[in-house]
Parts: structure tokens; C-alpha cells; sequence
């Protein structure tokens, strides 16, 4: 029984989401939230408070624990804004216009909720008319508040005196420790793959283990990008007694934001994959998590307990969706980039509304900005990168690292780690470079814009978020950065949340003339584009064994794939287009030559 919707708004850089939630969860759609940066979630509660007249108590920058402090703050206060509009919602008129209607109105019509409504809005008879409307209010549910961490983003810290703090003071430490002690029901979004410490961390938190009635009040989500993955990552926490409540699968390249490829494996095998094995998953992960239970002096469960599929990454029309939702039996689908032309549902400035909205399938490209060293969506034009490029153009290459949140892992020059798209780094790695004293001008260039290309996505993915409440501040800066997905290029138009809700849907089309291919077909170009610039990367004297394998398994993943979907051809209406397009990339991999080993004599 679907109550509400089967689709879900995924994270968006930092600022594009962080109050999604106040402006859709009222209207049952759930949504997801960075809390990466908690000085902007102070200065976003600080703006609310303010705003809603409500009493506001800063925590500064030097307070005991303050990042989880600020995270459950802003946390608590953003489910108190959604407790508030709901309520108010649930109790307006059933009239044009009111807000019960929107809700209503914007509901699938395959939803039990719908249906009732429908009945409610034909029934004659007043009495009959008003208990149907008492049911549906009573059986309204809000969207989901969920919070994303991304779990390799886990910065050491120090205190006054520069010495590192214990290891629960990291930055995804202090954000699960503060989403687990905030009252928001809802899940918790992992995503970057495995962290054991910070996997073994949550297990601290009692919020995270079933009840005596086998609910989970904090649950897991964990985002991946194949079935092994989700299989390894799901026992690793059950064997701590944290069950995963959802998996949620997304395209490795076909996405926004940070891209984490797979070796060639494509989303349709995968969640073929999964809808084979769902029941196995259950099983295995449910008996580990009784064993973990019961060592820990917890009640074993009688049954599993659920477990949810859901997949993301490239959906732009309702038969997508659909296909989905039936063959694939997820239980919800992601829609993120086409949200960025919603500026009701997200923090988006008019420049960077215009630069998205007339972007190009040649303007939306994999690139190599981010600092952490994972290819990152991108768009030509953003105007961080611009100004990124102006730095280098003056000489000045790099950033001053004001939020510093990417001070990961590089300790080249450093005992602490610095950031690769700081001006502090680059200006060392530069000198690295001169000193090597190369005569070649075009392999000197190229060494210096591997340094250089690194933009600040701490201070460029937040800045909407203060551009649109008026937060900005002159030490911010100017610069966006926006991450849209290539699905990106087949949406133009401003749409508001209802029309958005009714493309998904399938009552309005918001697509625009550019031919747009199936995501499946989309995706498999990508990994090929992909593979090939990873073998021209590639240099003779790099090329070994493990290599080898590697480029060799990818290729063989491809056509594996392209089989897959040869058999899936049957089952698709209008299936001539994907045939001819599947017949054009199996040849075009297998003309891919892979490299061989060179052995000296």
C-alpha cells in the first residue's frame, strides 16, 4: 500500500537542499539535507529563529562540541518547522487553493490517499463526505527529513593549543553524534563507501537500534553503487546490531555531484541484481544482526526487520520511473537535477538558474575539481570556476580555505593535512614543480593545471544558501558552484514544485526538444567515454598487470551489460531506438584496444 509518493528528493551540493525539507516535506515528499557545513546551519537557524520570532542562543565557535550542538539544532528546528506547516496544513479547507488541496492534489494517483480523496471529492452525501475527510487527515503523512554524511569527509580536529582531539570530535563522527541526538525521526544517508570507525561509531547510539516493537527511530540509508558493495557495508553493521533500512542504489556516473564509477558495471545489471537477491539480503544481514543483538543483550527480532531498494541517477520521464518501480520493484526513485529548475523546493540564484537552464549536453562534463580527488559533475561556466581561473590568470592560484572542511588526508608538505585547492598547497606544489625545472612548455602546463584546476567546493556548493536568504556576508565571496547531473541538458524550463511533481508523474512533460536517450543507454555511453579517457590517461610506462586486469574487466563488465540489455528488449514499449543504440555502443566497445605489457628483454 503506497500512502504518499515513490519518489524522493536526493542531496545537492551543501546549500541547493539544506532547507529543502521546510518547503516540501509538508506535502509529503521527502527529501535529503547536507549537514556538512555547520557554520551554515547556524547562520540558516540564526535566519529562521529570527524569522519565525523564536528564541535563538548562538553556539560559538569555541564551545565544547560545537559542530554536533549546531547540526541537532538546526535539525530540531527544521522538524519543528515541518511539525508546524503540516499541522497547519492538515487543518485548512478542503477547498481550491488551500494547501490540503495541494497536498492532495500533487499525491500519484495510485496512492491509497489519492483514491480516498477522489472518493471524498465525488461523495454527495455530507455526512459520508466530512468522516472521509477526517480519514484522510488522519492518515496524512509528511515527507522524510534525512540527512546525507559523506563518510570519507571526516576531518580530524584540534582544539586552541593545535592538538588533535579524539577521533569522535571528527567532522562525520560530530555529525552522526549530532543527528542521533536531535528528535528527528528519519534516516541517515551514508554515502563514499565504508568507514569502519565511523560505521563502528554509530553503534554508540541507542537511536539506531530497533525498539521493543522493532522500530528504528534514527535509520540507516546506505547510498552504493552495487549489489557486492551494499552486501559487504550491510553486514559490517549488523554485526554492530545497526540494521540498514535502506539501500539505495545510484547511477555511478549518471549523477550529480561527486561521480563514484564503478568498474563498468551498469545500473540496469545491478539493480537486476538486487531484485534477485533482495531476499537473501534480508535473510543474511537479518541473521547477523540477531547474533549482534543478542551479544549485546538486546531482544532478538522475530522477523526482519524492512528493507527498502530505492535507485537514482539519470530519471527524467515517467515511463523511466515507472520501469523502475515495477520491474525493478525499487521502492522509490530519486529525482535530483531537474529540482534545481524548481527554485520553490531549492536554493538557486537567478545567474546560476540561467546558466542551468540553457546548459548544453557539451556544456555538462566530468571534471577535475573537486580536492578530494573523485571526478565531480560540473557545468562550463560556474561562476567559482571563473573565479578560480581569474586567481590563476593574476598569478594567485588557489584559494584561502576560509571553511577549510577538505583538510583531508594530503600531508606533502605538512604535518597537518591542507586542502589540494588551497592556496597554501598550490603555491608549494607549484614550487615542487618549477624545481623540477621540465623544458617541455606543454608537459609543464599540463603538470601545472593538474595543481591548479582544483576550485573550492566548501565555500562555491553553500553559497546559494546565503545568496537567496539574504546571508551573505563580503568574506563569503561571490562564486558558485553548482553540480548538476547530465539529465541537466534535457530540462529548461522554471517549473514550480506542483508541475515538477506532475512530470514525474507523468501529467505534464517538462522536457525540452533535445533528444534525450533512455538513462540506461545514457549511462552506458558515459562509462564508455569514460573508459576511453581512462586508457588515453593512460602512459605506456604506467601500464602494468593490475592495469591491465582492470581495463580488461571494465571492458568485459560493458558488454556484459549491453547483453543485459538486448534481453530486457521484450519488455520495452517503443524498444527499436534502444536496439539501434545498444547495436552502435557494442561495437564501439569492441573496437576498444586495451593495453598490453611491454617486457624488456
Amino acid at each position: 500500500m503506497t500512502l504518499s509518493h515513490n519518489f524522493h528528493i536526493p542531496v545537492m551540493g551543501i546549500g541547493y537542499t539544506v532547507d529543502t525539507p521546510v518547503k516540501v516535506a509538508q506535502y509529503g515528499i521527502s527529501s535529503v539535507l547536507s549537514v556538512g557545513d555547520d557554520m551554515l546551519l547556524e547562520r540558516l537557524r540564526e535566519f529562521y529563529s529570527t524569522k519565525l520570532n523564536r528564541p535563538f542562543s548562538p553556539i560559538h565557535k569555541d564551545e565544547f562540541d560545537k559542530r554536533a550542538k549546531r547540526i541537532t539544532a538546526y535539525l530540531n528546528l527544521v522538524n519543528d518547522m515541518v511539525h508546524d506547516k503540516f499541522q497547519e496544513l492538515k487543518s485548512s479547507a478542503f477547498e481550491t487553493g488551500s494547501e490540503i488541496t495541494k497536498y492532495f492534489e500533487m499525491l500519484p494517483d495510485f496512492s491509497t490517499l489519492k483514491k480516498e480523496y477522489q472518493k471524498m471529492l465525488n461523495e454527495k452525501e455530507h455526512e459520508v463526505k466530512l468522516s472521509i475527510q477526517n480519514w484522510l487527515r488522519a492518515n496524512m503523512v509528511a515527507g522524510s527529513i534525512d540527512i546525507n554524511i559523506m563518510t570519507k569527509l571526516d576531518r580530524d580536529n584540534y582544539n586552541q593549543k593545535g592538538e588533535q582531539l579524539p577521533i569522535e570530535f571528527n567532522d562525520a563522527h560530530a555529525a552522526v553524534r549530532g543527528f542521533a541526538n536531535s528528535n528527528l525521526k528519519s534516516g541517515l544517508v551514508l554515502s563514499a563507501g565504508l568507514n569502519p570507525r565511523l560505521y563502528s561509531y554509530i553503534s554508540n547510539f541507542d537511536a539506531f537500534f530497533p525498539n521493543e516493537k522493532g522500530e528504528v527511530d534514527k535509520k540507516i540509508i546506505l547510498k552504493v553503487s552495487d549489489y557486492r558493495s551494499a552486501l559487504v557495508q550491510g553486514k559490517f553493521l549488523a554485526k554492530k546490531g545497526v540494521w540498514v533500512s535502506e539501500y539505495r542504489v545510484e547511477s555511478g556516473l549518471n549523477c550529480g555531484g561527486h561521480a563514484f564509477a564503478t568498474d563498468g558495471f551498469l545500473m540496469g545489471p545491478i539493480l537486476e541484481e538486487f531484485k534477485q537477491n533482495r531476499k537473501t539480503l534480508i535473510e543474511e544481514v537479518h541473521q547477523i544482526l540477531n547474533d549482534a543483538l543478542e551479544s549485546l543483550g538486546k531482544p532478538r527480532l522475530n522477523r526482519p526487520l524492512e528493507m527498502k531498494v530505492t535507485a537514482q541517477g539519470g530519471v527524467g520521464n515517467i515511463t523511466e520511473h515507472q520501469f523502475l518501480t515495477d520491474y525493478y520493484e525499487v521502492d522509490s526513485v530519486g529525482w535530483g537535477t531537474p529540482f534545481l529548475l524548481v527554485p520553490e523546493a531549492v536554493n538557486i540564484d537567478n545567474d546560476t538558474f540561467n546558466l542551468l537552464s540553457n546548459a548544453k549536453e557539451e556544456d555538462l562534463y566530468l571534471s577535475d575539481i573537486s580536492p578530494i580527488g573523485v571526478p565531480f559533475n560540473c557545468v562550463v561556466g560556474n561562476t567559482k570556476d571563473n573565479e578560480r581561473d581569474e586567481k590563476i590568470a593574476a598569478g594567485k592560484p588557489g584559494s584561502a580555505c576560509p571553511s577549510q572542511y577538505l583538510k583531508l588526508y594530503n600531508k606533502e608538505f605538512t604535518d597537518k593535512p591542507i586542502c589540494l585547492a588551497s592556496r597554501q598547497y598550490q603555491k608549494l606544489k607549484i614550487a615542487e614543480l618549477d624545481a623540477k625545472n621540465i623544458s617541455d612548455e606543454k608537459e609543464y602546463k599540463k603538470q601545472y593545471d593538474k595543481i591548479t584546476v582544483k576550485s573550492c567546493l566548501c565555500a562555491g556548493l553553500v553559497m546559494t544558501a546565503y545568496t537567496e536568504n539574504d546571508l551573505l556576508k563580503s568574506s563569503d565571496g561571490k562564486g558558485i558552484s553548482v553540480c548538476p547531473g547530465p539529465n541537466m541538458a534535457y530540462f529548461s524550463k522554471k517549473a514550480t514544485l506542483a508541475e515538477m511533481v506532475g512530470h514525474i508523474y507523468g501529467k505534464i512533460n517538462l522536457l525540452n526538444d533535445t533528444y534525450r536517450p533512455n538513462m540506461y543507454i545514457k549511462e552506458l555511453g558515459m562509462y564508455i567515454d569514460y573508459l576511453i579517457k581512462e586508457l588515453n590517461n593512460c602512459a605506456p610506462e604506467d601500464v602494468n598487470e593490475r592495469k591491465i586486469k582492470y581495463f580488461a574487466t571494465f571492458k568485459e563488465n560493458l558488454l556484459s551489460g549491453i547483453e543485459y540489455y538486448k534481453t530486457l528488449l521484450p519488455k520495452l514499449k517503443d524498444n527499436t531506438q534502444w536496439k539501434s543504440e545498444l547495436e552502435t555502443y557494442c561495437a564501439k566497445v569492441n573496437l576498444i584496444q586495451l593495453p598490453v605489457l611491454v617486457t624488456s628483454n
